[in-house]
């Protein structure tokens, strides 16, 4: 019943201008003179029974579409369906259908998305606790406080703050991002003072051969975060004393390319492909505890949103070499 009330709703403009159709014929007939009233009760009857039959035929082929979207649906499965046999709604469905693999598209990507933020708080919570455990047995040993170790504590925290920040901000990226006009040595400089004290500690000298000139159009915050996690990674995989990382700039017609260059173990052959996938730790990950495989993800990610390419080469034993490509201003 509810799909007979649908169809006649639907078509109710069409039985009035039908209905209309025939006055207007029957007008013109009393107006050239055709006075027949049997004449215009059959045309009258002739044009119902063919309003009614037109009708019913439509009733009948649209009535398993009407029954579809009459019935409230169990699951998006139901959006599957098919049950037209009219042109206009045998691509309603195709539209429907359509509609529900971007639907699924978008489900599945925020999905994924909700899991990498649940999968990355879960690893970083777990390497957090090693520094608060470190200052807590720090703070209960006698006599004067290691103001040393506490101070590396203390910036591992901030590192990992600072990267489940940048990791929440990826998701609203475009209202975040400044582009500027940005001197790229005194940025690089700037971010190796901040580490220095990682330097310090793990005998790593850095080397900066980069012109004052050399300006490239990126986002400084970001750029700063990105250019942190290279140097972070480079030292950090850099187990013999007295090693040293370049950080260099080339100027080309159409780009300027800023090379990362370390002295440190290296990263294999197998694992090169994937470094920047979320997550992924590979060999070298096994062999410190800090590492959450997520540095290289979110700097590849960076890039991107950027416009910069990221090229990563790699030879075990003798170091790895990062390239980030600027476009011209």
């Amino acid at each position: 019943m509810d799909s007979i009330k649908l169809f006649l709703k639907e078509h109710v403009g069409y039985v009035i201008f039908d209905i209309l159709l025939v006055l207007f014929i029957l007008l013109l007939y009393w107006l050239d003179g055709f006075r027949n009233i049997d004449t215009a009760i059959y045309s009258i009857i002739i044009s119902l029974i063919l309003t009614v039959t037109f009708l019913c035929t439509r009733y009948i082929m649209r009535r398993s579409f009407y029954n579809k979207i009459l019935q409230l649906p169990h699951s998006m499965e139901d959006a599957l369906q098919k049950n037209a046999k009219t042109p206009a709604n045998i691509a309603a469905e195709e539209y429907i259908h359509e509609l529900y693999k971007i639907y699924e598209l978008e489900a599945q990507a925020l999905y994924a998305q909700q899991n990498r933020h649940l999968q990355f708080m879960n690893q970083w919570v777990h390497q957090m606790k090693t520094p608060i455990s470190v200052l807590e047995l720090l703070l209960q040993e006698d006599g004067e406080l290691d103001k040393v170790s506490v101070q590396e504590e203390v910036d591992r925290l901030k590192h990992g703050l600072e990267t489940v920040l940048m990791n929440a901000r990826l998701d609203t990226f475009e209202e975040d991002m400044k582009i500027e006009q940005v001197a790229l040595r005194p940025l690089v400089s700037s971010i190796v003072n901040e580490n220095k004290r990682l330097f310090i500690t793990n005998h790593v000298y850095p080397n900066i051969d980069i012109a004052e000139d050399c300006i490239v159009p990126t986002d400084p915050k970001w750029m700063k975060f990105i250019i942190g996690q290279f140097i972070t990674n480079a030292v950090k995989y850099t187990f013999e004393d007295g090693k040293k990382l370049y950080l260099s700039a080339e100027v080309n017609d159409t780009q300027i390319i800023l090379t990362i260059r370390d002295e440190g173990i290296g990263i294999p052959p197998s694992d090169l492909k994937r470094v920047t996938k979320a997550f992924f730790t590979g060999e070298n990950g096994r062999k410190t505890a800090e590492s959450t495989g997520m540095g290289l993800y979110l700097a590849k990610e960076v890039c991107d949103k950027l416009g910069h390419q990221l090229e990563i080469d790699s030879e075990v034993g003798r170091g790895t070499t990062i390239r980030v490509h600027f476009q011209h201003s």
